[in-house]
């Protein structure tokens, strides 16, 4: 594994096609700070823009995964602006984060070391799969320090796990342990420490293995976006415009021929350059 970055409040290292970004603040259980969020986002552009990097796993150093965010000197959110309107009101930090991992072409699996709590769980919600072990805690402990679950998570977390257990978990801001999160749907696999990164290696090595790089990236674009769809005709009209694009696309003889021949398929698309078809199908709404 070969480190991509200058060691700061994020690391990022690549092991062949997948890299692994890494919070890296220790000494604070990893906790956030703006300079924090802000090399977070860059580092998932940086990895997202790169063709040869087919999925992204997240985690943390030592013996927390995220422990929300450092307040210790102030974590400097605006306060100023109408709550009303919207007027001057400042972007959420941690929802930036958040909208750029919807925004992800490739998977991404989150490898939760140990604690989760505040922006440390919320950040989770729209990663693919998450994996853990008995040593994580998660919680979203917002309503206890008076103030609202942030990085989306009022619109992730629902349809993560449904809105009942959203609530049960955030109403009254507890924390809960890592078999409550796996029965809950939050995470999917428990694992001991010793094999957390080897598990999400395996996870994302099933999904981009024998895959077109971008079918994938178009199928989990189609499926987090379609969750807001108010009809399914919305997804009928993008999937049918999707398979046109990927049946005349670079890989899909070489799909086809592989399978017929009983061999490893050799894809070349790039979700960089072959989707720019998509550019009117996903745009967000203004802020605010």
């Amino acid at each position: 594994m070969t480190s991509m970055e200058t060691p700061t409040h994020i690391l990022v290292s690549r092991d062949g096609p997948i890299a692994t970004i890494t919070f890296n603040r220790p000494e604070k259980l990893n906790a956030v700070t703006r300079q924090t969020i802000e090399e977070f986002i860059v580092a998932l552009s940086s990895v997202d823009n790169d063709d040869s990097v087919r999925a992204v796993i997240v985690t943390g150093t030592g013996r927390a995964f995220c422990a929300g965010a450092d307040v210790s000197a102030g974590f400097g959110l605006s306060i100023t602006g109408n709550p009303a309107t919207g007027e001057g009101v400042d972007h959420d930090p941690g929802g930036l984060a958040t909208l750029r991992l919807f925004d992800m072409s490739k998977p991404v699996i989150g490898a939760v070391n140990g604690p989760a709590v505040g922006f440390g769980a919320t950040v989770l919600l729209p990663m693919d799969c998450r994996v853990t072990t008995d040593a994580a805690r998660f919680a979203f402990p917002f309503p206890r320090r008076a103030i609202l679950p942030e990085s989306c998570s009022s619109w992730f977390l629902p349809r993560l796990v449904g809105i009942s257990t959203a609530l049960r978990w955030m109403l009254p801001g507890a924390t809960f342990d890592a078999a409550e999160a796996l029965r809950g749907g939050m995470v999917q696999e428990i694992v001991t420490p010793d094999l957390l990164l080897t598990r999400a290696r395996d996870i994302a090595m099933e999904m981009i293995s024998d895959t077109s790089p971008l079918s994938v990236a178009l199928t989990r674009k189609l499926l987090w976006h379609m969750l807001g769809a108010d009809h399914p005709m919305r997804a009928h009209a993008l999937e049918s415009r999707g398979l046109v694009a990927c049946l005349t696309g670079t890989d899909s003889a070489e799909g086809w021929k592989s399978f017929l021949e009983k061999r490893k398929p050799e894809f070349r698309s790039s979700p960089s350059r072959d989707m720019e078809f998509t550019t009117s199908w996903f745009v967000p709404p203004e802020f605010p």
